[in-house]
């Protein structure tokens, strides 16, 4: 870690001297120090208006039905982000807007697909391109050739024989069958184990910790058979490696006509991820179909008999490279209270999606959630003494873009931080799906646990109940927790987002439940009410000092 400057250093000496300040009075104190107070008449208002005159589910339907897919950089996401902004201020919030980032890349969209096995029986074929891939070109009619290059010796068998044919590359998998629901709930005992988690950085929590720091370095083993086994093995694998990094080159020499892959699911659910280069200096290279795995394996089995299976197909992308940079979207609720208006409560989700389905669980969900939560603050009235602020983020997809670009923009780094961190209090995020909020990770604060447990218990009844003090990543609370804001994503339930709709086909608003929806929204609306008028700023985590 790069050295803080001089100004970090006071600040760090002021809240190591702070803290002992506090240590040192908390036998006097503790026993008279309030419990977090909860608004249980606001509560009920938040409740009644989202569960009697929700409109969540049309927001949802607009994100998705409508504006189709939003994939970072394309027309779709524009579209998109334009109605919200039109719809928040319809309802009364402040100042919708657009803030650019970037740069991001080219744009992309899928505009055609066509796919048809046409012998030795003819049938339709599941399947969709993957991101950032160029079309066909017009209709191409062709074999499908399973290309099998293992070795050096293979490329020969090839050479000359694969201009304009559709290729597969990869081997038939297995494919099981489903024995168990695709949509569950945690049960009491899964929730149960998260809240006795140890606290991140704790002793046996795999963090900092431990005896003392000292570590012990055991002397090294003899060297057995199974490890001269296992060095043969990785040789293997870096040879295999090599192998098909000649034999993408090769294939694209050849000129085939498009590649078919075996997609990641099954049932006819196809999972879609990033194809090529967003980089508009990269040439295009070769279309990219991800097909339903019934599909390819069908057509893998009449190959390996020596039968020819011709096919027809057809895809038009269309790239736009007019503008690299994207957006987030961000909109406000003004503090009421003179002395607190200018710090920052802040809801958030990513908008973006990926391109098969129209993103409706990931994350259409949490935005509609969050845009939900801010009308319903504004259809009841709340008097919120900060700011709230919602931020809709886009280049989640490609690795937290959107939201770390506002966080450095806005509330700088780790070693740079900017004057408005200081008015910060904190980001609820929202991005596991269309599942039920069932508590809060923790995120290793400790000090947020007895906030979060007060503003839970009006949504006991609900079955939101649990605290882990466990951290929890791949979302865009953690470009506020990087640099020391207190971000947190909640505990929902799974429902089907981890076996069809994340990243899927049938990520669509068929799999969107709405009563989970109107709670998610009430339960953000009454914990952005709750930080925007308690006492003080939301708890940060203690500075850990090796």
């Amino acid at each position: 870690m790069s050295a803080a400057p001089p100004r970090m250093h006071r600040h760090l000496r002021h809240a190591i001297l702070g803290a002992i300040a506090t240590i040192a009075l908390a036998p006097l104190t503790l026993s008279a120090q309030p419990t977090e107070p909860v608004d249980n008449a606001i509560v009920a208002k938040i409740r009644e208006e989202a569960f009697t005159r929700s409109q969540v589910m049309n927001v949802m339907s607009y994100l998705t039905d409508v504006s189709g897919p939003r994939l970072t950089g394309s027309p779709n996401t524009r579209k998109a982000a334009e109605w919200s902004m039109a719809e928040m201020k319809k309802w009364g919030l402040t100042n919708p807007r657009l803030e650019s980032w970037g740069p991001f890349g080219r744009g992309w969209t899928n505009d055609k697909f066509y796919a048809q096995v046409t012998g030795p029986v003819p049938f339709p074929v599941i399947g969709y391109p993957q991101a950032w891939t160029p079309g066909t070109n017009g209709l191409v009619k062709s074999e499908v050739i399973y290309v099998k290059i293992n070795a050096e010796a293979d490329f020969a068998t090839y050479k000359g024989k694969l201009q304009g044919k559709i290729v597969m590359l990869s081997p038939m998998r297995e494919v099981a069958a489903q024995f168990t629901a695709l949509g569950t709930r945690l049960s009491d005992e899964a929730l149960e184990r998260m809240a006795q988690a140890p606290m991140p950085g704790a002793p046996g929590a795999g963090g900092r910790g431990g005896a003392g720091g000292v570590r012990v370095v055991p002397p090294p083993a003899p060297v057995t058979a199974a490890d001269s086994a296992r060095v043969r093995q990785q040789q293997a694998q870096q040879a295999l490696a090599a192998i098909a990094t000649r034999r993408q080159a090769f294939i694209l020499d050849e000129g085939v006509a498009a590649i078919l892959e075996p997609g990641r699911g099954d049932g006819g659910t196809v999972f879609t991820n990033n194809g090529q280069s967003r980089d508009p200096k990269t040439p295009y290279k070769i279309p990219l179909v991800a097909m339903a795995i019934e599909h390819y394996g069908r057509i893998f089995r009449v190959l390996e008999k020596g039968i020819p299976v011709p096919m027809e197909l057809e895809i038009k992308n269309t790239f736009y490279d007019n503008d690299l940079n994207s957006f987030n979207i961000i909109a406000e609720i003004p503090g009421t209270d003179p002395k607190l208006k200018d710090e920052v409560v802040m809801l958030g989700a990513h908008f973006d999606s990926w391109h098969a389905g129209t993103g409706a669980t990931d994350n259409a969900a949490g935005s509609a959630t969050m845009m939900e939560a801010m009308r319903i603050l504004k259809a009841i009235g709340a008097n919120n003494k900060r700011t709230i602020r919602i931020g809709l983020w886009t280049g989640e997809e490609q690795g937290l873009i959107g939201s770390r670009a506002y966080v450095r923009d806005h509330f700088g780094t780790r070693d740079s931080v900017k004057p408005e961190a200081a008015k910060f209090s904190v980001y609820l995020n929202l991005d596991n799906g269309t599942g039920a909020i069932r508590g809060v990770y923790q995120q290793g604060n400790a000090d947020a646990a007895p906030v979060f447990r007060e503003w839970m218990k009006p949504f006991a009844d609900k079955g939101i109940k649990t605290l882990t003090p466990s951290n929890t990543g791949g979302t865009d609370h953690q470009a506020f927790d990087g640099v020391g804001l207190p971000g947190f994503q909640f505990i929902q339930d799974g429902i089907e987002y981890g076996t069809r709709t994340h990243h899927s086909s049938m990520d669509t608003y068929e799999r969107v439940q709405a009563e989970d929806m109107k709670l998610n929204s009430a339960v953000l609306a009454a914990f952005a009410i709750h930080a925007a008028n308690r006492a003080g700023l939301f708890p940060r985590k203690a500075v850990v000092v090796p």
